[in-house]
């Protein structure tokens, strides 16, 4: 238009050039204004997104913490609990297992105590018994003897049953003193438990069953007559008990002293027995025998084996 020369129309066209050109770039700067608006607010929004997501997190960490712990808890709960349990257990079992022994105790009492009176009574009985035999039965047989010595030396003419009468007094006579001699020994009474045994073993010993005695402890050595008469009757016991069942041909009985101590060992070279046979124990007499021992507070050991022989060892505290 401005080459045609139509300088108004070209006028006009720029204006409205301008115009056009300043309202698209008015519009240009509107949406760039809005979008940059629009930006801000999708950056709020995800600020807040992201603040919510940690928060989200950090509860769920707290949460996750919170029930660890509880677990925890739980799990030391129920460990205590069982742990409570084992050891209520156990200290019941304890006590159960305590008064059981302390019943078994009292038990064990009452039976040595029912052992210890049986012996007591035995021993007196026995010391009654001899007692009486020497000093009435055999004393009265004794004065009866002698009178009949007396009328049998004023008289050349006796009748056969007065002598007969003689033989039998004397042979009863020799029975009452060998029976108070059995029940309570003379030597024992008089010279003590070493010479006792010393003359046990002799009178034990034949052709045989050899019996030997070794001591290395003062044959003048006196105990108490308690202690003497009560280990004499053990001993003697053991060594029927050699004589009767253990088919040997030598036995040995030795006594020493260690520490306030009484040693006995008794050994033989017999068939031996097997310890773990109860009735052969019991038959033997070894756990009365024991229990004898036990009233003297002393230990009582047994080794046996077949064809092999016996060996005991008694050791006894001296009072």
């Amino acid at each position: 238009m401005f080459k045609n020369k139509n300088y108004k129309k070209a006028y006009e066209n720029i204006l409205e050039f301008n115009r056009l050109t300043n309202e698209i770039t008015d519009l240009a700067k509107q949406k760039k204004t809005k979008l940059i608006g629009v930006n801000l607010e999708l950056d709020e929004f995800k600020r807040e997104v992201d603040k919510i997501e940690t928060e989200y997190k950090n509860k769920q960490k707290l949460l996750q913490e919170e029930q660890s712990r509880h677990k925890k808890i739980f799990t030391i709960i129920v460990v205590l609990f069982l742990i409570i349990t084992v050891l209520f257990y156990f200290f019941y079992q304890y006590t159960k297992l305590k008064q059981k022994n302390r019943i078994k105790n009292i038990q064990n009492k009452i039976h040595q105590n029912i052992i210890n009176a049986s012996i007591d009574g035995q021993e007196s009985e026995r010391k009654k018994i001899a007692l009486f035999l020497h000093d009435t039965i055999s004393a009265s047989l004794s004065s009866a003897g002698m009178h009949l010595n007396v009328f049998l030396s004023q008289n050349s003419v006796v009748p056969d049953e007065i002598i007969k009468t003689k033989f039998i007094l004397d042979e009863t006579h020799d029975k009452v003193r060998d029976l108070s001699h059995d029940l309570l020994p003379t030597l024992l009474v008089r010279f003590g438990l070493l010479y006792a045994l010393d003359d046990l073993c002799e009178k034990y010993s034949n052709s045989n069953l050899h019996f030997e005695y070794l001591n290395t402890i003062s044959n003048k050595k006196r105990y108490t007559e308690t202690f003497e008469t009560r280990l004499y009757f053990i001993i003697s016991e053991l060594l029927n008990n050699i004589i009767k069942h253990s088919d040997a041909t030598r036995a040995e009985v030795s006594l020493s002293e260690n520490t306030n101590e009484l040693v006995i060992k008794i050994t033989d070279n017999g068939k031996g027995f097997d310890i773990k046979d109860f009735n052969f124990v019991e038959g033997f007499g070894l756990n009365q025998i024991k229990a004898r021992i036990n009233n003297l507070n002393g230990h009582f050991n047994v080794k046996s084996k077949i064809n092999e022989g016996t060996s005991i060892k008694i050791t006894i505290p001296i009072n």
